[in-house]
């Protein structure tokens, strides 16, 4: 069954991957709106025979899964429900003379219990999504989740009566150190990891700008690297600003102009750090901006990288008072104090740390579970960059879902290659940019300048 981190590296490097497994992905009610088939190709219902019985299975989603997707525009997929789905496929099933059926989902446990409440041809749930061990009887049906990162296996004996009625039994097998390791798994696993070496000179892109991760500026001023990583939040999660502690940019060092590889990306953001839109007032984010310049020119993480939004700062003024409010501007338009808008930022923020408390109160879109990874944002943004230029072909037509709008004013075209460059009139974001003015100092007598 696809899970949504099936997804993360778009639908054509997921059907790729799936052509080199023995084995079928399920999935029966999502289809893709350009093929009219499912989603990233998943087998709709399968009939596997196992000690005398023939089981039937089916994949099944949630409609809220479809947010999760990172690189699937929710507006390209079809969505059937999931009971109306169930009921038919179950009863296919059982025609092709299905003793049993199963459906493999990925939901949340409400929509897992609706599932068994309005079915009419399951017999067992063996559910995905959510992170925590559970096993629940609901209308006749067991539903099983065995949680996340293999912490826990589930062993359900399933027994036929003479009667030809099923019972079920579960087992909860807790993963530890103490279980024999498997001889054929571990030379499966050295081979992904003898191969990290080559994995880390994989080419993400040629810059054709300098990207500077040095402390020295990414913590005192706007920079190419902070436009380049907070253009790609924009881009992933649609908000309407994206704001970066520059502490997350580990590199020190200016990444010259060539080939920017996967070991680059890993000296600059070494962390697995998921990124979370929240909604937050202009008042709040107007805290925000002013807790970021509050150390200034001190080299201090919290100092802010930003996309979707500009400002100016007086640095003579005391902290807290040091952002011109008349300067600052989301998408282009003066700042609101009262009006709500969507702010991306990393998980960390959230809880506020670095000084951002006003956001740890903040409403989420979506949790943690769903969240994008941030390094996983910027490979895309490349990949991306590369189909909307015509660097790359789209073989499944679902372009990332990622480079759609202009994420700053200046910006007006894909500046990654010279000899393809978006026609006048087309709107574009620079894949690698530089320094746009977004953050500039404001001297006292008025005039402003930008810190890059």
């Amino acid at each position: 069954m696809f899970g949504n981190h099936e997804f993360d590296f778009g639908v054509d490097h997921l059907e790729e991957q799936i052509k080199t497994m023995s084995f079928p992905w399920l999935l029966s009610n999502v289809y893709d709106r350009f093929t009219s088939e499912t989603l990233g190709h998943g087998v709709v219902s399968a009939i596997i025979q196992r000690n005398g019985l023939k089981i039937g299975v089916m994949g099944l989603a949630e409609e809220e899964w479809l947010d999760s997707l990172g690189t699937v525009d929710k507006n390209d997929i079809n969505f059937i429900d999931y009971v109306e789905r169930a009921d038919q496929l179950s009863a296919e099933l059982r025609d092709k003379g299905a003793d049993l059926v199963i459906a493999l989902t990925h939901m949340r446990w409400r929509n897992d219990i609706r599932l068994a409440f309005e079915s009419k041809g399951l017999d067992l749930i063996l559910g995905g999504h959510d992170h925590e061990y559970g096993v629940l009887e609901v209308n006749g049906i067991l539903i099983v989740k065995s949680g996340s990162e293999f912490r826990y296996l589930s062993k359900i004996d399933v027994v036929m009566d003479q009667d030809g009625v099923l019972h079920y039994s579960c087992e909860k097998v807790v993963i530890t150190k103490e279980l024999q390791e498997d001889d054929e798994v571990k030379t499966i696993l050295r081979g992904y990891t003898d191969n990290i070496q080559h994995m880390l000179g994989e080419l993400l892109c040629h810059t054709e700008v300098a990207l500077d991760g040095r402390y020295s500026s990414v913590r005192r001023a706007e920079c190419s690297l902070g436009n380049l990583v907070t253009n790609a939040m924009l881009e992933a999660t649609h908000a309407q600003v994206a704001l970066l502690n520059s502490g997350t940019l580990r590199s020190d060092r200016v990444h010259p102009v060539g080939p920017l590889t996967m070991h680059d990306l890993l000296q600059i953001l070494p962390m697995r750090d998921h990124v979370l839109v929240v909604e937050a007032t202009g008042q709040l984010l107007l805290d925000g901006l002013e807790n970021g310049v509050s150390s200034y020119p001190a080299l201090d993480g919290r100092f802010p990288q930003v996309s979707g939004i500009q400002f100016g700062f007086d640095p003579n003024r005391p902290p807290g008072c040091r952002v011109i409010a008349e300067t600052v501007k989301v998408q282009g338009k003066s700042l609101e104090t009262d009006t709500k808008y969507l702010v991306a930022m990393k998980e960390y923020l959230t809880k506020g740390k670095d000084g951002y408390t006003m956001f740890s109160g903040c409403p989420q879109k979506q949790d943690v579970e769903n969240a994008q990874v941030l390094s996983t944002m910027v490979i895309n943004h490349f990949e991306s960059g590369q189909i909307v230029s015509g660097m790359k072909r789209c073989k499944s037509g679902h372009k990332m879902g990622l480079i759609k709008t202009s994420c700053h004013p200046s910006v007006s075209a894909i500046q990654s290659s010279k000899s393809n460059k978006i026609k006048p009139g087309e709107v574009g974001v620079a894949m690698v940019p530089g320094v746009e003015g977004r953050i500039f100092l404001v001297h006292p007598e008025g005039q402003s300048e930008s810190e890059g």
